[in-house]
């Protein structure tokens, strides 16, 4: 801060400038908020608030996306011709792929809103100061970067050819690459979902807002209390499995080899009963966001709010009963496959009822295509197509046929990157003025969008063809028959990944600008956006007093009030 005393305009007719008096430049100094408060890396590396953890992680999980993210373009370059023109060497091959799956699942898609969104607006959400235990939130960000990076060191110089399930046999007594160090590796990353997940239920319980009633709680927390759920309850069971994989390469334990007394299937059902409530540690979060996003969008409350915590808490609980589906082929029984398929057709309720009730809560809405909410709907769409296919998965006889096929593979990307990777976008530019105080283009954040939603089904959409024509998946080469289809896949790759590159530079380069959000650009009822942009390091300068539900909208003032999320200054609306 300058010594020298702040002006102001003296007028035209003045010709010149007078000094500002000490009050009036108090007020105009920036205000002391969460960014500014220090500026050493000391400050930043022993943080205990939950806002700059929150940006840690979305600095590790940009570094982890954009890294498998070149390993995704690189198969794809492969993939564009039948024969091995790039990696020259299927080995290569299965080392690259291994790498894309074990950091876009353990080190992007499972941490990203949770680690992200999740610590950054969680206490913000419920009024609180901070979350429960500041001190093992700054240790689940260095346990999750310590993971991390040794794991990328392993994949890098050494790899493993497993696949990111690290199935057995093969994982424990066939490969001869670096199973057991890749394994620790993300046995111990699981200890900072675990954190995390116990961080945001103790929060939740103990630290809300006078008046925050569970029935005034935001959809947000409710999926992120659902989410910590399945973390604390299955990240234990991928630990322990990965524990018996190295007891068994190491001392030779037949516990998965069948050649001493192991089975084999022991494992995938182990590796499955977490593994498929993962995707929905990777999807609620995505369903929190798009939960804050349509009300605010469309001026309107979220249609059917108790129903639509309760389908949270259910995807949570039924997630935990359908892994055997994944197992149709294995040689389980086939009424436990007939069991299996019955519950794959009843977990899908709770999912329906959420997109049945956003398409309801966009009806006869004042609905504003800001870029928030085309995110908002490029999930609701790639989400219905991914689970409608995966019902037609759940059906025995069709799994038979596509089981470990392209159509698994664009089944499996359209939950997960056109459900989770949609939905990060659109919390991160709906959230983005209150995370940094200022405002990207929008005309580029439509664009980005737009090439981002047109890359994706480019890209996955003919996958689909190529999995119900017979091409297996996790193949170097392929018949020539099939390569019209991977040309396709391939240039959507290519727009795709140019489509995750444009956000990246117009949020850096908004940075660059001075701030310019206000306290409430969109006009949202959330506690969170009753605080400065940035928000103080404390949230709240006094503790907020909840008296009204969530997403109090009201449709008629949507209509007769104009809204320019773009103006330096909007009025909070009033929670309570």
């Amino acid at each position: 801060m300058s010594d020298h005393p702040h002006t102001h305009p003296a007028g035209p007719a003045s010709g010149g400038f007078a000094p500002v008096p000490p009050a009036l430049s108090q007020t105009r100094r920036a205000p002391i908020n969460y960014l500014n408060a220090a500026y050493s890396v000391r400050s930043w590396l022993l943080t205990l608030d939950h806002k700059r953890i929150g940006l840690l992680y979305l600095i590790g999980v940009t570094f982890f996306f954009f890294v498998g993210g070149v390993a995704a373009t690189v198969l794809r370059l492969e993939l564009m011709t039948p024969g091995g023109d790039v990696l020259h060497s299927p080995d290569a091959y299965n080392r690259l792929f291994t790498m894309h799956g074990v950091i876009m699942i353990f080190f992007f898609l499972v941490p990203a809103i949770p680690g992200v969104l999740g610590n950054f607006l969680l206490p913000l959400m419920i009024g609180a100061r901070d979350l429960a235990f500041p001190r093992l939130n700054l240790l689940s960000w260095y346990i999750y970067m310590f993971g991390g990076t040794a794991a990328l060191i392993l994949l890098i110089f050494g790899g493993i050819d497993t696949g990111w399930t690290f199935y057995a046999p093969f994982s424990t007594t066939f490969s001869n690459t670096m199973v057991l160090p890749a394994g620790i590796a993300v046995f111990i990353t699981g200890f900072s979902s675990i954190l995390t997940g116990l961080n945001f239920i103790v929060t939740t319980h103990t630290m809300r807002a006078p008046g925050m009633t569970w029935g005034r709680l935001p959809l947000f927390v409710w999926a992120h209390y659902a989410t910590s759920l399945i973390m604390i309850l299955g990240t234990p069971v991928l630990a322990i499995a990965v524990l018996l994989i190295g007891l068994e390469r190491l001392f030779g334990i037949g516990i998965f080899d069948p050649a001493l007394g192991g089975d084999p299937i022991l494992f995938q059902h182990l590796f499955w009963f977490y593994s498929h409530p993962a995707v929905y540690i990777m999807l609620l979060p995505g369903m929190a966001v798009v939960n804050e996003i349509v009300p605010c969008f469309t001026r309107r409350p979220i249609f059917g709010y108790k129903f639509m915590a309760g389908a949270l808490l259910a995807i949570a609980v039924l997630g935990f009963l359908v892994w055997g589906h994944h197992m149709f082929v294995s040689g389980q029984s086939m009424y436990a496959g007939l069991i299996f398929s019955f519950l794959t057709f009843f977990v899908a309720v709770p999912s329906a009822v959420k997109v049945f009730n956003w398409c309801a809560t966009m009806y006869k809405g004042s609905v504003r295509f800001e870029t928030p909410m085309l995110y908002a709907l490029g999930f609701i769409g790639l989400f219905t197509i991914g689970g409608v296919t995966g019902l037609m998965l759940g059906s025995l006889g069709i799994d038979v046929h596509l089981h470990d096929t392209y159509f698994v593979v664009a089944h499996f990307h359209y939950i997960m990157v056109g459900g989770s990777i949609m939905a990060f976008l659109g919390g991160i530019h709906f959230w983005w003025p209150k995370i940094s105080g200022r405002m990207y283009p929008e005309l580029w954040g439509k664009l980005g969008a737009l090439v981002i939603f047109v890359g994706f089904n480019l890209t996955f959409f003919p996958q689909f063809l190529l999995g119900y024509l017979g091409m297996p998946r996790r193949y170097y080469e392929y018949p020539g028959e099939f390569q019209v289809l991977n040309v396709m896949s391939t240039a959507g790759a290519s727009i795709l990944a140019v489509g995750y590159i444009i956000p990246l530079i117009y949020f850096i380069d908004s940075l660059r600008k001075p701030a310019n959000a206000g306290r409430n650009p969109w006009r949202a009822t959330g506690l969170e956006w009753q605080t400065a942009s940035p928000p103080p390091t404390e949230n709240f300068a006094v503790a907020p007093v909840v008296t009204t539900p969530p997403y109090n909208y009201d449709p008629a003032e949507a209509e007769q009030t104009p809204w320019n999320p773009f103006q330096p200054e909007q009025e909070p609306v009033h929670v309570g």
